[in-house]
């Protein structure tokens, strides 16, 4: 079984969240706090998902903390709906963004979206090298010039989706579905900053991500 942690100060939505994934045959753990999330990692989760506002820590600091213990999937559960609220969270390491109010339907989709995409990359095991990077896909890892890159889950996504499909021009759009695992409404100006921060990371010496003005992005070299 699956194993979700769900970290919400709000006992409903624990309560429903819990019921509704039990239901589907997932093994669900709860906690109420951003304390009690890092507690939470003691079980090993294969996805997170994680509210934003609550009162002793709130979700992107919860975040970029456990980012140092695990690897699985974050989806953000908030009600703030503004732009920069959802670049923070994909800057703090999530994965996706559900807004409050949500349909179980559309959660259900997500997860499972977010899970099937995690074991295909846990199948690949084949590595890319270029003259001044290495990108290891089984490890989830970039190096440049022999040093971790530092790639964020999404940054590491959109740089995989690129690769594998060289030379191919993706729109913003397609990129944000792709990614996100889930095909809802791309966001675009989100997808411009990811790759702004790709590029400070991984072009030192050569340039690998190239605009096509107008389109979207490629993979070159």
């Amino acid at each position: 079984m699956k194993k979700i942690l769900v970290v919400d100060d709000e006992a409903g939505i624990r309560s429903l969240l819990k019921e509704f994934l039990e239901m589907e045959n997932y093994l669900v753990y709860t906690a109420k706090s951003g304390m009690e999330a890092m507690q939470g990692l003691k079980y090993h989760p294969d996805l997170i998902i994680l509210d934003v506002n609550m009162p002793d820590m709130d979700g992107y600091t919860v975040c970029e903390k456990i980012r140092d213990y695990v690897d699985c999937p974050i989806l953000f559960l908030t009600a703030r709906t503004q732009e920069q609220d959802r670049v923070n969270g994909f800057k703090a390491g999530g994965d996706d963004y559900i807004v409050k109010p949500f349909g179980m339907d559309e959660m259900l989709a997500r997860v499972e979206a977010h899970l099937r995409r995690e074991e295909r990359r846990t199948s690949d095991s084949n590595v890319y090298i270029s003259e001044d990077l290495t990108v290891d896909f089984s490890g989830h890892q970039v190096l440049t010039e022999g040093k971790d890159a530092g790639l964020t889950r999404t940054e590491f996504s959109i740089v995989e989706l690129l690769i594998t499909h060289s030379g191919q021009v993706f729109e913003k759009e397609h990129i944000y579905e792709r990614v996100r695992g889930y095909e809802g409404e791309g966001d675009a100006s989100i997808i411009a900053e990811h790759i702004r921060r790709i590029r400070q990371k991984i072009d030192k010496k050569s340039k690998h991500i190239e605009t096509v003005w107008g389109v979207g992005y490629k993979w070159i070299g």
